[in-house]
């Protein structure tokens, strides 16, 4: 269900999600599609991760996502945690802002950032990632690191654009030494899933296959058209060995 608010000149749309309200400039995501038509996106993420978050604790999501999962880890945390969100292009990061503002979450830290291993601007165009990007308008971002970021803590970290881990964990030796949060993530394609499974072991850490879909049957807005037919995240859950976390009835890579 879609809440009509009229303007002067056009009608901006706000839409009723599982975790408040959301708009978006245009539509023209997957992200944005499935927010739309039924008031959630990637659930399936959302209910693995369900289980790892506890109230009080930070987290760092790369990709922003118009805040889709932003929403549901503010309120995980609480108000005693954060929420710190990483999103390089211009109006994406307006459009994530715009929806932590409406929801009135102040725990929710954003970043006009793309995270890799050095820091300075450069061109959209010229940095590692797969297709999730690959229509979008060049421009230039400013790269930082996770260590950069200096937080005081981590608990998760939330990697939602394919093809950019390795630059991403360059850049995060220290965070991740200090605090060896779990780690959660989008892999890219196959030429590269193997050097990104051996960088996450390299650091001391399990990994597990997870595989949602895309659609969800017990979606918010009770939609029983699928139009994401067959389609599935390839991500990798990954957790410290010190910290003897199993996760069951998963594939371990």
């Amino acid at each position: 269900m879609n809440i009509q608010v009229n303007t002067s000149e056009q009608t901006s749309r706000l839409w009723n999600t599982r975790y408040g309200l959301m708009t978006a400039v245009k539509a023209d995501t997957p992200a944005a599609r499935s927010l739309q038509l039924y008031g959630e996106w990637a659930e399936q993420e959302i209910n693995l991760l369900s289980g790892l978050i506890q109230d009080g604790q930070s987290v760092m999501e790369f990709g922003g996502e118009y805040g889709a999962h932003a929403l549901w880890l503010a309120r995980a945390v609480g108000e005693k945690g954060q929420v710190h969100v990483a999103e390089p292009r211009r109006i994406p990061f307006q459009q994530l802002c715009a929806n932590i503002a409406i929801n009135q979450l102040t725990n929710v830290y954003t970043h006009l950032n793309w995270l890799g291993r050095s820091t300075g601007p450069s061109s959209l165009a010229s940095l590692p990632h797969n297709a999730t990007l690959k229509h979008a308008q060049d421009e230039i971002v400013n790269i930082t690191t996770v260590d950069g970021l200096g937080l005081e803590a981590l608990h998760l970290l939330k990697i939602n654009v394919p093809g950019s881990l390795l630059e991403l964990l360059a850049g995060a030796t220290e965070t991740i030494r200090k605090h060896r949060p779990f780690l959660y993530y989008r892999l890219a394609g196959i030429e590269q899933v193997e050097a990104e499974i051996q960088a996450i072991k390299d650091l001391g850490y399990r990994c597990w296959s997870h595989v949602p879909y895309l659609y969800n049957a017990d979606n918010h807005a009770e939609q029983t058209s699928n139009i994401f037919p067959g389609c599935v995240h390839q991500n990798v859950i990954a957790s410290p060995v010190e910290g003897r976390f199993e996760l069951e009835r998963r594939y371990e890579l």
